[in-house]
């Protein structure tokens, strides 16, 4: 396995992942003195719906796109590649516009009757035109990932991200303050922007780099079927976790105000949960997500290649390194948690809930590393299958508890099904790995 090409991608994608993660945070702490928690939970129920509907214009495309033009660099057969992506692209093309399509249609019936909120119309409307940006920038950047050069759709997504906060900032000039419907819109008009900004850079990104690495052209092996192959289960699949996810958000603001809340006083709960407390516990795995991505390409090629004992070593050095890890920022996050409160959000609540959540955030860590690894071993229908048993089972909890016990029942539905997927993703690793 070419580890000093892992070691130096990691690095890089760890570095930028740090710096767009603190330009992030930085960022939100301003969205939220700006649209106030409640504006930030309505942008959340936006962004649930948003995610589902992102799950089906990519369809596994991302992952699909890694995996060929890693198995066709693995065979030697570089002519492949062209032809391999030219099918990726216009996959991502036919699901991304579908995806527009029904979200546009179906913006109102959602808002209304699956939200409960009318004031989230207009920002799905919204949304729903950058859907083919996402597919498309999916396919490119799985590319990417997989011919080992991730300084590039590194570089375009900072510029994404630097561009989608000065305009935001601009949109939101013109929504009036206090009215968290015009401010959500703006919200996302201002990053719809910033994906059409994405897609033209990336697009032109991946032709440069084709016609200076891959100018032979020859058409792989069965090169549809592939992609279908892998493509289709992961989508299905995704679909199935993504939905269920998707009810579950939907159902934390409706299972408070059933507790008691308030409307707003219920966006406010679960904005600071899944808007304020959850981004900062994810804010240092960049580490390891960089990790599972990149040791994709690594594990493929090493698994077409028959390379059993480098595989293991690697998957064993990998663990090892995200358990580490996440046991010392689970510490620090325990033992200062007030401060981090205090100093991001101006919030003691934050920093209640963050001493609360500080110590699973191993578990969290090392499943993004056990991911990455069975999707790079092939695994990722057995991986999406445990996705979807988890998402139930916080679905059910989520209807069954949140009435009951509130805020506390959240909390504990999110302990149990992370453990829960950890446990079983563990075993099947280990199932796969350990006859190698």
């Amino acid at each position: 396995m070419k580890k000093g090409r892992l070691i130096y991608n990691t690095a890089l994608l760890t570095g930028s992942s740090l710096l767009m993660s603190c330009i992030a945070m930085a960022f939100q702490v301003w969205l939220v003195g700006r649209i106030g928690s409640a504006g930030i939970g309505l942008y959340q129920l936006v962004l649930s719906v948003t995610n589902l509907l992102a799950t089906f214009a990519i369809s596994g495309i991302r992952f699909a796109a890694t995996r060929l033009v890693s198995e066709e660099l693995g065979l030697e057969n570089t002519g492949g590649i062209s032809a391999a992506m030219a099918r990726c692209l216009w996959y991502a093309a036919f699901f991304g516009s579908a995806a527009a399509a029904v979200l546009w249609f179906l913006a109102e019936p959602v808002g209304f009757l699956w939200i409960g909120d009318a004031r989230t119309v207009l920002s799905l409307q919204i949304t729903a035109l950058g859907m083919p940006c996402i597919s498309l920038c999916a396919a490119v950047s799985g590319y990417f990932t997989a011919c080992g050069r991730v300084w590039k759709p590194t570089l375009i997504h900072l510029i994404e991200q630097l561009a989608g906060i000065g305009l935001v900032a601009l949109c939101l000039d013109f929504a009036p303050v206090g009215d968290i419907e015009k401010s959500c819109a703006a919200v996302t008009l201002g990053r719809l922007a910033a994906d059409v900004l994405s897609l033209v850079l990336m697009l032109l990104a991946y032709y440069s780099d084709r016609r200076l690495h891959y100018k032979d052209r020859a058409e792989g092996f069965r090169l549809t079927g592939r992609m279908l192959k892998i493509a289709l289960p992961l989508a299905v699949s995704a679909y199935a976790r993504s939905t269920l996810s998707t009810l579950q958000h939907l159902l934390v603001p409706r299972g408070l105000k059933a507790a008691g809340y308030s409307s707003n006083g219920a966006l406010a709960g679960y904005g600071v949960i899944q808007g304020m407390v959850l981004p900062i516990i994810f804010f240092p795995s960049c580490i390891m997500s960089a990790l599972a991505e990149l040791i994709v390409p690594e594990l493929t090629e090493a698994q077409v290649q028959r390379d059993g004992p480098g595989i293991k070593k690697a998957v064993g050095e990998l663990l090892k390194l995200s358990l580490i890890f996440s046991a010392m920022v689970s510490a620090f996050m325990f033992f200062f948690a007030d401060h981090l409160g205090l100093a991001v959000y101006k919030s003691t609540e934050a920093g209640y809930y963050i001493r609360i959540l500080a110590p699973l955030v191993p578990i969290m860590y090392t499943d993004m590393t056990v991911d990455g690894c069975l999707k790079g071993l092939g695994q990722q229908v057995w991986s999406m299958g445990i996705n979807i048993a988890d998402a139930l089972i916080g679905l059910a909890m989520v209807w069954w508890l949140l009435p009951r016990y509130a805020l506390a029942a959240y909390i504990a539905v999110i302990y149990l099904t992370e453990l829960f997927n950890f446990v079983l993703s563990m075993l099947r690793l280990r199932k796969i790995t350990v006859p190698l």
